[in-house]
């Protein structure tokens, strides 16, 4: 398989979309606020997001044009085959000597009956298709620009929403929308050309009769209003605990071994449980409220149905000018006038979740893109890879401050690594290197020039992370490799194994390069993902290389492979190393240790230990156990 058609789209926004997967891991949320919860979802504008719907439906015009022409064909033939009948039934002639039969003109109306049955079925079944098509062409152009939403979303809103949550937007909401073109669009076309066209023929036949048809409507509207009221907060509600039930479903997969290791499966699932009940309860409410219109509109319908009846009857008798068939077809027509509000309010429930779900599409399609004020041209090429923090201020939240005037110095090439207590600030540097966050204040440069006057695209270009958790695609081992560098050839791919000692192992797998990865490359070890995940890095060739604890979870065999391969990555170019694991970073070039958001010390590892501060102390309790 050519990888060069796996992943697809240019070398630049594929590098962004690298480092963005990677500063998020495998269901982690790097780097941002802790305990993030899904956004409780409130009442949107209905009118504003069908509109939306509507522009969405607006540009498959050849699908929507198709549509409401079979819809006029199809409502016209219904409009007309009660008249028909009507006329067929006045063939018989009552009179004292029995019952008389114009058969010529009976047969010749039952046979353009048929005829106009027969084209109705056929053009409803063309219907059905058209109105599939304009569904799917709908969600799918909707579903890609969700898609493209989110892959130019802020780090900042992938870490503060349930992922689980996200995916259900692009899932089971979409299909929700779908559903509801493909039913509900036809439903309300067909319901608002039977309406006036029924009115219209009503009055031919009796204005009379068509008033006290009317009768009927302000009531059907008063109560279908008052019915929406409780139903709307019911699906709303119901699309929101989906998304949150999706959102623990997906947290349970990803984080399983961890469940089952701690002995929490019970918890889990009386969590779900709690979730899913909510939901159960919320979903018989709204199913509840949505069935009670039907019936409503149906008894409605059926007073209207009576009411013809009686008065059409009244009118024969006293000579009114109706006849009987006349009064079949009235009677007919009565319930094609309130078929239109019946379809109405049977396609209620589903409209409502409809627009529910696609509220909640817009409300990620609607929030900001990520910024980027940089304008100037930059060589990644010429990069030298000097950085500079100057008196850098930042916090995630705005009362809890990560970094205070926070100053670091890196020059070219230099290897920088960076300790310090859980929480102190280290992988915040990077986020900030990276324009993952923007910072509160302060700056950052890279040769001197301002990172928020360099393009985010050529930024990151110049940017390689190897991260503590990888994130390998489900394809072949060298897809995941060229994924660094996608115009690369076999022999530089291959030379990036090599280099990352990465070689070793994939030449031992039956398919070597053509290895299917599973899904997070689960079917290789953590030692042997972590070093495909350099070998990418290796290819991608950076000016900056970041190390994010990348072996913190290996054993120390392997690590030893992977500091080999680090060891050949960080040659010549600048790299910032983040460790938890002292003995790592031992020959890096300066030590820096971060306390309390600024830097406490920073030397090479024996003046550190000389100093006897807290790197000391830090090195002691790893390797001594001796106790501060």
């Amino acid at each position: 398989m050519n990888s060069s058609n796996n992943f697809g789209g240019n070398r630049q926004s594929r590098r962004e979309a690298d480092l963005r997967i990677l500063h998020m891991g495998p269901g982690n949320r790097r780097g941002g606020p802790m305990g993030a919860r899904m956004n409780v979802q409130k009442p949107k504008n209905a009118k504003k997001t069908i509109f939306r719907l509507l522009k969405y439906m607006g540009r498959r015009k050849i699908f929507l044009i198709t549509l409401l022409v079979i819809m006029v064909f199809v409502t016209a033939f219904e409009v007309v085959a009660p008249a028909m009948q009507g006329l067929a039934i006045d063939t018989l002639e009552f009179g004292e000597g029995g019952i008389g039969v114009d058969f010529d003109a009976l047969i010749s109306l039952l046979l353009i009956m048929t005829v106009i049955f027969a084209v109705n079925g056929v053009l409803t079944l063309f219907q059905k298709r058209v109105a599939a098509r304009l569904s799917q062409s709908t969600v799918c152009a909707l579903r890609n620009d969700l898609f493209k939403k989110i892959s130019s979303l802020p780090i900042k809103y992938i870490d503060t929403h349930r992922h689980g949550d996200i995916m259900s937007r692009m899932t089971n909401d979409c299909e929700t929308v779908a559903n509801a073109i493909s039913e509900a669009v036809s439903a309300l076309m067909s319901s608002i050309l039977t309406f006036v066209g029924v009115l219209v023929i009503m009055i031919c036949y009796s204005w009379l009769m068509t008033l006290v048809a009317c009768i009927t409507i302000p009531l059907t509207i008063l109560v279908s209003t008052q019915l929406s009221k409780h139903m709307r907060k019911y699906f709303v509600r119901q699309q929101t605990l989906l998304g949150k039930m999706n959102g623990q479903v997906e947290e349970m997969v990803v984080g399983y071994k961890t469940v089952v290791a701690y002995g929490k499966e019970n918890d889990a699932v009386s969590d779900f449980e709690q979730t899913s009940g909510e939901l159960c309860k919320c979903a018989v409410s709204a199913k509840v409220w949505g069935s009670i219109m039907g019936p409503c509109m149906n008894f409605l319908g059926n007073l209207q149905y009576v009411l013809i009846a009686i008065f059409g009857g009244w009118l024969a008798i006293t000579g009114g000018g109706m006849t009987i068939g006349g009064i079949i077809a009235l009677l007919n027509y009565s319930k094609k006038f309130t078929r239109p509000l019946n379809e109405i309010a049977n396609q209620y429930s589903i409209i409502l979740t409809a627009i529910a779900g696609a509220e909640r599409i817009f409300e990620v399609m609607d929030s900001d893109d990520e910024t980027d004020l940089g304008t100037n041209e930059f060589d990644t090429e010429s990069v030298r890879g000097a950085i500079e923090f100057e008196n850098i201020d930042f916090s995630y939240i705005p009362e809890k401050t990560v970094l205070k005037n926070f100053n670091l110095s890196v020059k070219p090439g230099q290897n920088v690594a960076i300790v310090g207590a859980t929480g102190s600030g280290k992988t915040t540097v990077v986020n900030l290197l990276t324009r993952f966050y923007e910072l509160d204040g302060g700056r950052i440069t890279i040769d001197g020039i301002d990172i928020t006057e360099i393009p985010k695209k050529d930024l990151r270009k110049m940017i390689a992370i190897v991260l503590q958790d990888t994130v390998l695609f489900s394809d072949t081992i060298r897809s995941n490799i060229k994924y660094g560098r996608l115009d690369a050839d076999d022999e530089e791919m291959k030379k990036a194994a090599k280099a990352a000692k990465a070689d070793m192992f994939i030449d031992r797998l039956p398919d070597g390069y053509e290895t299917v990865l599973a899904e997070s490359g689960r079917n290789l070890s953590q030692g042997q993902r972590q070093l495909i995940s350099i070998a990418r890095a290796v290819l991608a060739d950076p000016k900056i290389l970041i190390l994010d604890e990348a072996t913190s979870s290996v054993d120390t065999r392997t690590e030893m492979h992977i500091q080999q391969a680090m060891a050949a990555l960080m040659k010549n170019r600048t790299s910032l190393i983040i460790a938890h694991r002292l003995s790592t970073i031992i020959d890096a070039d300066i030590i820096v240790v971060i306390k309390d958001g600024h830097v406490a010390e920073a030397g090479d590892h024996g003046e550190l230990l000389a100093l006897g501060g807290e790197y000391s102390k830090l090195y002691k309790n790893q390797f001594a156990g001796i106790a501060t």
